[in-house]
């Protein structure tokens, strides 16, 4: 099937039959996206590629019957283009974008518009949810822009309203939410993370503001936490659209108090101007924040703040986010959290530190071939924060997996060093007394280990599972 795409930068419409800036996945009629290397064009012509989008500096020798389309930022073109190509998205868009809480908030986003009786989906880390259908797996948190815009268009198709959407820094900064419309985008907070790939703190910031510069639409709405920093940054950024803040300093939505209880927590706020107290089955403070900028966020979609309040109570947590997977024979509780940055780790320890009668004990390590900076900066949280500290293996990819234990125990002097990542989970569980919690973080929902190249099958939630039958 032919489809016409028209684009800002090129002089006519072209007839093309799909689009990929994978030159392998080249095939006669296609679009080819030259956003990092030109080496590949010949490769795609010679695949038959119609059309070319490339750099504007491009010197480059292209056939006269191959459309040539010139752009400053190829990759923010070439996502408008799939956009155009597959010609469709919900009516309904939120994407959540900061260091920690995204999964966890476009999880809770679609939780509460299902419960409401819309047709809502969301896509991140967790992969593509429709409903309460099981999830659709998916590389990466914010998928490249052709499958992306082919999943919004068939979420469009099948009369999904609601999206609630996880934008990454990388996804951001790639440009591949590009014509992605979005009408409430949400800010949780920034944190380091991802060093290696963004360099310094401001490139990391920046990239995460496109969303609300290029995405949000200039009659949507921004949910921020008011509480980070940034906050000043963030609204400046906005311009003139709409704000809604959450958090201790919030105005529409004011967190005055978070009480522990036993299997869960009591907020008590003021929601848009009125005080109320609610029950939220979820432990941690940053839980009670993202669950704030939920309700923000579903408020301002549907127009029905006090329809909204009423489903939060059915909300469940987010797989692998603060996750109660099973308790001991003698009572301990064994949690997973996907915390893999500083700021997490240390949010995780803290949330559950009021819910132990003993021992707050923790299971991690570090990612390889990612901010090695963070290594010892998470073994000192670790060391300062938990009471017990097992030392284990995340995902070393291609380093050397000892020298990333070594540089988390550096840091931390009290930690067990166990390079296993079962055993140091069963070790963990066999060592805990009642009242203890052991925390098990780093890979959460994950369900395969990076090591060398291959993804080896592992699952922290099978593993605590095996050991607490023993």
């Amino acid at each position: 099937m032919m489809f016409l795409c028209d684009f800002t930068n090129s002089s006519k419409e072209l007839a093309i039959e799909g689009l990929t800036a994978d030159s392998r996945e080249v095939k006669s009629g296609y679009l080819f996206g030259s956003l990092n290397d030109d080496k590949y064009i010949a490769d795609a012509i010679e695949k038959g590629a119609v059309a070319i989008l490339t750099h504007i500096d491009t010197q480059i020798s292209i056939p006269a019957n191959v459309e040539v389309i010139r752009s400053e930022n190829p990759a923010r073109d070439f996502a408008k283009a799939a956009a155009k190509f597959f010609g469709g998205q919900p009516q309904n868009v939120a994407a959540i974008t900061g260091t920690n809480g995204k999964t966890s908030i476009a999880d809770f986003v679609r939780q509460i518009l299902t419960a409401m009786g819309y047709k809502a989906a969301s896509n991140g880390t967790l992969g593509l949810i429709k409903g309460n259908l099981p999830p659709i797996p998916s590389p990466n948190t914010t998928p490249v822009s052709v499958t992306l815009q082919k999943e919004l268009s068939e979420l469009a198709k099948d009369g999904y309203d609601y999206l609630a959407i996880e934008a990454s820094s990388h996804g951001l900064q790639q440009y591949r939410l590009g014509g992605v419309k979005v009408n409430v985008a949400g800010f949780t907070n920034l944190s380091r993370d991802h060093l290696d790939y963004h360099k310094n703190m401001e490139n990391y910031l920046q990239a995460k503001l496109i969303l609300f510069a290029d995405n949000l639409q200039e009659d949507g709405c921004a949910v921020l936490n008011a509480d980070i920093d940034e906050f000043a940054s963030i609204v400046e950024a906005c311009g003139n659209k709409k704000i809604i803040s959450y958090g201790y300093k919030g105005k529409e939505l004011k967190l005055l108090k978070a009480l522990p209880l036993p299997h869960g927590q009591r907020l008590k706020l003021e929601y848009f101007g009125k005080e109320m107290e609610i029950d939220i089955p979820l432990a941690g403070e940053f839980q009670a924040m993202n669950i704030l900028c939920a309700l923000g966020m579903v408020a301002e979609l549907t127009g029905k703040p006090e329809e909204v309040i009423k489903h939060v109570s059915e909300i469940v947590g987010a797989k692998g986010r603060m996750e109660m997977v099973a308790q001991t024979k003698n009572g301990a509780a064994v949690y997973i959290d996907y915390a893999h940055t500083p700021d997490a780790l240390e949010n995780v320890i803290k949330a559950l530190r009021p819910h132990a009668n003993g021992n707050i004990v923790v299971v991690f390590g570090c990612g390889g071939n990612r901010d090695a900076g963070k290594r010892p900066i998470m073994g000192k949280i670790a060391n300062d924060l938990a009471d017990v500290v097992y030392v284990t293996d995340d995902n070393p990819r291609f380093e050397n997996a000892e020298e990333i234990r070594n540089q988390i125990l550096a840091a931390c002097p009290k930690a067990t060093n166990i390079a296993d990542r079962k055993e140091a989970i069963k070790t963990a569980i066999d060592n805990l007394n009642a009242g203890d919690v052991l925390i098990v973080a780093g890979k959460g929902h994950e369900t395969g280990q990076y090591v060398q190249g291959k993804i080896l099958p592992f699952s922290d939630h099978d593993a605590i599972v095996e050991a607490c039958k023993k």
